[in-house]
């Protein structure tokens, strides 16, 4: 069993509090390592060595900074198969899965990277005819990232890649669930000579560790992944120094399928977008609209594919589709979703019960009959957990699928180019993948409406989350 250490201020610290909090392996549910139960005084002690390292920091060249983030990506690449295994031990993911986020990664540090002489202010004609206005764009300084644990280690290069290029300095929460991947990126990130304080990683719960770093009048932005419970504690928490925030909340993504659709896609992408990391992705095809002309052609082969979805332990087998669920609570959770689907009316296709006594495992899963008030199509479900319903008329299937509180992605299938761009006019979502599964480009900006969050992540937009705007009004007098 490994010890978790802390990354405060360039150095590793041993755990003060002599508290320590035990992490799991959700395939045999033994203990692997345990982590340190932080403190405030924790937290406290990296925001103050971020704000002392942020002005030196802020004045290197932005080219010197993506320098330093093209290292960590170097860095990442040579322990490329201790962190796939960590991240499958940790977190139950398969291992070709937990071998692509690692690569993505640090592909997605080194296109941040790219980003160093690429953005930019602006200058605007003034009405004055001796002035020029300038709007410069500034780093907003000590930034904080509250990471979840379904894509651990991406999420510290999603919160803190555009932070570092920027200027800001920035403070970590791993997950309590999946911490040791944290303790490597930053063992990377010490290597390859980040300055001290630059970025920090503070263990421990996020009542204690993920409060402070929203609470903290010295932090200028707080980023979180998680669920609408947390990121509505972490507003409350900024809201009384007015701090940034940026959320990445939950997901409901509804799948429409018209009748003129390949039938063969759509069955794979909806499987691979309910499947992928067991279900527990928040822009996962979580609800499937079908219309009624294809729906029992539909219906065999999605029932056929989720039942020859192969799931095991992926520290043992490598060719699988689907791993565990990460923890004892997202089983029940699951187990107690199902059971209500079908006290309410569905019925259940395949699946629906846990497998084995040993491990987090549950069966992938279809539910037909289901309606628009069923809480299975109303709450988020985060497992492998597919229901059904059937639509006549594409308006109905807009308004089921727009009827929700969450408004992460969405899906469709159709061949036919007009009702592609009526329903891309319709759906109120932040993302809408067409004829393709639910997986973001880091180009592009996942951003959610509604309950599904608060800013966005990647590519130019999310660049400019990490910068703040400073208006200059110059008038000369010749």
């Amino acid at each position: 069993m490994k010890d978790l250490k802390m990354y405060i201020d360039g150095r590793f610290e041993e755990n003060a509090s002599g508290k320590w909090i035990n992490v799991l392996n959700p395939s045999t549910e033994e203990v692997i390592s345990r982590m340190p139960d932080g403190t405030v005084a924790d937290a406290d002690r990296a925001i103050e060595a971020a704000a002392k390292a942020q002005p030196a920091w802020e004045a290197l060249t932005s080219s010197v900074r993506g320098e330093y983030l093209k290292k960590i990506a170097q860095g990442i690449r040579r322990r490329e198969q201790e962190l796939t295994d960590i991240i499958v031990r940790e977190g139950g993911k398969t291992q070709a899965l937990a071998n692509v986020e690692v690569n993505f990664t640090a592909d997605y540090i080194d296109y941040m990277a790219g980003w160093a002489l690429r953005y930019e202010g602006e200058i605007l004609p003034s009405a004055r005819p001796k002035e020029t206005i300038f709007v410069f764009k500034k780093p907003i300084g000590v930034t904080t990232g509250i990471l979840p644990w379904n894509f651990p280690f991406f999420l510290i290069a999603r919160k803190a890649a555009p932070a570092l290029l920027t200027g800001n300095t920035i403070v970590v929460k791993p997950s309590q669930i999946t911490p040791e991947n944290a303790y490597v990126f930053a063992q990377i990130a010490h290597e390859a000579g980040l300055p001290a304080g630059v970025f920090n990683v503070v263990n421990g719960r996020g009542s204690v560790i993920g409060h402070e770093l929203a609470a903290n009048p010295k932090v200028g932005m707080v980023s979180l992944t998680g669920s609408v419970g947390a990121g509505v504690q972490t507003m409350e928490a900024a809201s009384k120094n007015v701090t940034k925030v940026s959320l990445e909340l939950g997901g409901k993504a509804p799948g429409i399928v018209m009748p003129d659709a390949d039938l063969d896609l759509a069955v794979k992408s909806i499987i691979g977008s309910r499947v992928i990391n067991t279900g527990q992705v928040c822009n996962c095809c979580e609800r499937v609209y079908v219309h009624a002309s294809v729906k029992e052609a539909f219906m065999q082969k999605l029932i056929a594919g989720m039942k020859a979805v192969k799931v095991g332990n992926p520290s043992e087998v490598k060719d699988l589709d689907m791993g565990p669920l990460v923890e004892a609570n997202a089983l029940k959770s699951i187990e107690e979703k199902v059971a209500k689907a079908l006290a309410q009316g569905a019925k259940l296709e395949c699946g629906g019960h846990r497998i084995g006594t040993k491990g987090y495992f549950f069966e992938p899963t279809v539910l037909s009959g289901c309606t628009q008030q069923m809480d299975i199509i109303q709450e988020e479900t985060f497992g492998p957990v597919l229901p059904v319903v059937e639509f006549t008329n594409v308006e109905d299937a807009i308004a089921w699928a727009n009827d929700c509180e969450y408004g992460l992605t969405s899906s469709v299938y159709t061949q036919n180019l007009d009702i592609a761009f009526k329903l891309m006019r319709a759906l109120k979502f932040g993302e809408t993948y067409i004829n393709r599964e639910n997986f973001e480009a880091m180009q592009g900006f996942h951003a959610g409406w509604r309950k599904s969050g608060i800013g966005g992540a990647d590519g130019k937009h999310g660049l400019e989350e990490y910068l703040q705007t400073h208006v200059v009004y110059l008038e000369t007098q010749i």
